[in-house]
């Protein structure tokens, strides 16, 4: 699949280059496994008058992957370093050395692996760094894809590299836009049932959707078939995803991801199904994670016990929902069956998705400044999208359907009365959506 989008990353990047001939940058890079961090910044320096050391951080012994890094600089730069380096300490100040009299790119990818490597490399960084960067010309890019750790490296005052970055960019996936412009291009005659099926597997990851793109499987019943099949990489993905993340803990989040995924969304439901208080897990999974948000309802107060946990991940909803609930019948290799299963499940599935659907799209097109939704304690008033946009004073309240003729206006309105005093400010209109304003 050819490159889409990230226009404005491209360009603080190529920004962060052009001041490079100045100072030393240091740009800090973060986002989801998958999410093509790594092509973005290749396509960065494509440009031959941008030379670009890439070095992956593997989890190696430090002299061994000081090695590997010798031969790559080689490779890349035509830069000999000679004699066996004992510390990465070692190899990195010859590099500035170099850097202050030659201008690259120096990508460190899975960054957060010097951790690993040795736990005091970040302060050999850092103390490199202060020494050489207002004397070099090196566009320094650290990349990581575990958001915690990477959190924890350059946001935790007490960490070294902490204040030393001059750049972040948080990468996301696609938008709406970008996800119907790829699916036009490789099949123009899709089907709303066909981008909404891209969404809820992909849910704009840039790897998932050229692996869909690649395969040919461009319309709703190639994909799920793609995805289901013997051999499939999203089979495996997700516990791979999950044991890159959280280690020798996974077990315990992988559970509680799988519970929320199947629809238990409160902490007492968790705690039950887990059989202990699982709060920590919980805190961990949002505030270092990002896996996990608690949403509260639309018009609620700050501190409100009427929140739900939920898992914003359309790929690993997915996989919780489908491949770990029937892992049995892949290692049986009875794809046929798990495709069966999510054949049967898909239409009530894809509709929750649906709703997620419609309120990013909103987000995204529509001059709004907070869109959510709504439930009442009782669980009696739900309301599917409400966007509201506090410069105008207006409010979209909407009903979200499969299908049209399922829309309810008299019960949509019914919703909105309780809401009266909420909404009071606001000029209110009432709609119905379905996969027809896809």
């Amino acid at each position: 699949m050819k490159f889409y989008d990230r226009e404005k990353e491209l360009e603080i990047l190529q920004t962060n280059w052009a001041q490079t001939t100045e100072r030393g940058r240091l740009t800090v890079l973060i986002g989801r496994r998958r999410i093509g961090k790594t092509t973005l910044l290749t396509k960065s320096a494509e440009d031959e008058s941008q030379p670009l050391l890439y070095l992956y951080v593997s989890k190696d012994n430090e002299r061994v992957l000081t090695g590997k890094f010798q031969e790559a600089v080689e490779q890349s730069l035509g830069l000999q370093i000679f004699g066996q380096l004992e510390t990465f300490a070692q190899f990195f100040e010859q590099l500035l050395k170099y850097g202050q009299q030659q201008q690259f790119t120096l990508v460190f990818d899975e960054f957060q692996n010097f951790l690993k490597v040795n736990p005091a490399i970040p302060s050999h960084i850092q103390d490199l760094w202060d020494r050489y960067h207002e004397k070099v010309k090196v566009n320094m890019v650290a990349c990581g894809s575990i958001y915690n750790m990477m959190h924890k490296i350059f946001d935790n005052e007490d960490e070294p590299l902490y204040g030393r970055q001059d750049c972040r960019l948080n990468m996301q996936p696609f938008r709406i836009n970008v996800l119907k412009q790829i699916l036009n291009d490789h099949n123009p005659k899709y089907t709303s049932e066909d981008l909404l099926c891209l969404y809820m597997l992909t849910g704009g990851v840039a790897k998932y959707v050229a692996w869909l793109m690649d395969a040919k499987a461009t319309t709703k019943t190639k994909m799920l078939r793609w995805v289901t099949q013997v051999g499939s990489p999203y089979l495996t993905e997700g516990t791979e995803l999950i044991m890159s993340e959280f280690g020798k803990e996974y077990t315990n989040y992988l559970s509680i991801l799988q519970l929320i995924a199947s629809g238990m969304t409160t902490q007492s439901e968790i705690d039950g199904a887990i059989g202990k208080n699982t709060g920590a897990f919980l805190d961990n999974l949002e505030e270092d994670y990002g896996y996990i948000h608690r949403k509260q309802p639309l018009f609620s107060k700050p501190n409100s016990r009427n929140s739900r946990w939920q898992l914003d991940d359309c790929f690993l909803r997915f996989w919780f929902r489908f491949i770990m609930r029937n892992q049995a019948l892949v290692e049986m290799e009875r794809n046929d069956l798990l495709l069966e299963i999510v054949e049967r499940d898909y239409e009530r599935y894809s509709g929750l998705v649906l709703e997620q659907y419609f309120r990013q799209k909103w987000m995204e097109e529509e001059r709004v400044t907070l869109v959510g939704n709504y439930w009442d304690r009782k669980g009696l008033n739900e309301i599917d999208m409400i966007a509201l946009n506090d410069i105008d004073k207006t409010a979209v309240v909407a009903e979200i359907k499969r299908q049209r003729k399922k829309f309810n206006p008299t019960e949509l309105a019914g919703k909105v009365t309780t809401l009266g005093k909420e909404l009071a400010k606001y000029d209110v209109r009432q709609i119905g959506l379905c996969m027809d304003d896809m």
